[in-house]
C-alpha cells in the first residue's frame, strides 16, 4: 500500500519512552517526520524529545500538550499509545489497580485527545488509537485492561463521529507483544502464556504507520492475519470466541498454571468442582 510522505509531518506520541513508543518514534523520525513524545518516565536515551507528563493529571496534560505543540508548530498526527496492564479478575471488586488502568488507558487517552482537537482540526489531521485485541475479545483475569481498551474504542468511535469531517480516527488492534506491560500480571501468577500468542513488534509499528500515513484513514486495523480473523469472529460470532477462550482457560487451570495465584483462587476452585462432578458422572 502506498503511504503518504511523512517528511515534515508533526507527530505527538504518548507513552513515547515505552516499547511501542520508542520503536514508532524512531521509524517516523527516519521517514522525516518531526516527533515529540509524552511519557510519565522519559529516558535519557529516548530517540526524540519526550516531555514528562502524568496522563492522569487533568492540569498537567493540557500544559504538556501545549508545550509539545509549541515545539512542533502544530499537529498532524496524534498516536495514543500509552497504556498499562495488570491483574484484575472480573469477579473481584475494583480497587486501585482497576482505577489506575482505566484512568491511564481510557481517560488519559481522552485528556490528550481533547487537548489536541483544535490543532488536529486546523491541520485536517489524524488520530491513531493503539487499542488491543482485548477490546473485542476479552481474556479472563484481566478485566480492567479489556474494559479500558473497549471503552477506548467507544471513545474513538464518538470522536470519529464528531470530528470525522476534519479528522481521521483509526483504531489499531495488536495482540500480545513481549514488553514490560505484562510484568505485573506475571508477578501475580496470572500470566496468560498459552492463551495468547506473541506477535512481532515490527508488525505493530507497520500497522500504526499504515493508520497514520494511508491516504485515507482506515477505521479499524488488526496487526496480523490471525488478528483479522479474531476481530471478525469476535464481532460476528461472539459465542464461538467465548467458547474457544473458555476452553483454553480451563485447560490452563487444569495444567496448574494458576495454582499459586491468590487472585485466581475462585476460578481454580470452580474448575475443580466441575472436574470432580464430571469424574463422578463418568464413574456412575
Amino acid at each position: 500500500m502506498n503511504l503518504r510522505d511523512a517528511t515534515g509531518l508533526r507527530v505527538l506520541i504518548t507513552g513515547a519512552s515505552g516499547t511501542f513508543g520508542r520503536a514508532l518514534a524512531a521509524e517516523l523520525t527516519s521517514r522525516g517526520a518531526r516527533v515529540v513524545g509524552l511519557d510519565v518516565a522519559p529516558r535519557a536515551d529516548d530517540p526524540i524529545t519526550v516531555i514528562r507528563c502524568d496522563l492522569t493529571d487533568d492540569v498537567a496534560v493540557p500544559a504538556a500538550v501545549a508545550q509539545a505543540l509549541e515545539e512542533l508548530g502544530g499537529l498532524d498526527i496524534l498516536v495514543n499509545n500509552a497504556g498499562i496492564g495488570g491483574p484484575a479478575p472480573a469477579e473481584l471488586a475494583p480497587g486501585e489497580e482497576v482505577r489506575r488502568q482505566l484512568d491511564i488507558n481510557l481517560l488519559g487517552t481522552w485528556r490528550v485527545s481533547a487537548a489536541c482537537v483544535p490543532a488536529l482540526v486546523a491541520s485536517r489531521g489524524r488520530v491513531v488509537m493503539v487499542a488491543s485485541r482485548m477490546a473485542v475479545m476479552q481474556l479472563p483475569l484481566a478485566a480492567a485492561y479489556g474494559a479500558s481498551k473497549r471503552a477506548m474504542v467507544a471513545y474513538a468511535d464518538a470522536l470519529r463521529l464528531e470530528l470525522g469531517t476534519h479528522v481521521g480516527v483509526t483504531c489499531v488492534y495488536p495482540s500480545a507483544v513481549r514488553s514490560p506491560i505484562h510484568d505485573s500480571t506475571a508477578k501475580a501468577g496470572l500470566s496468560l502464556e498459552g492463551m495468547s500468542s506473541y506477535e512481532p513488534l515490527e508488525g505493530v509499528v507497520a500497522t500504526v504507520l499504515r493508520a497514520a500515513l494511508s491516504p485515507k484513514a482506515p477505521r479499524d486495523l488488526p496487526t496480523t492475519r490471525k488478528g483479522a480473523v479474531e476481530l471478525f469472529l469476535a464481532r460476528h460470532l461472539p459465542r464461538l470466541t467465548d467458547r474457544i477462550v473458555a476452553r483454553t482457560f480451563s485447560s490452563r487451570i487444569r495444567s496448574g498454571a494458576f495454582a499459586d495465584a491468590t487472585l485466581a483462587a475462585g476460578a481454580v476452585a470452580r474448575q475443580a468442582e466441575i472436574d470432580a462432578r464430571n469424574d463422578a458422572e463418568a464413574r456412575a
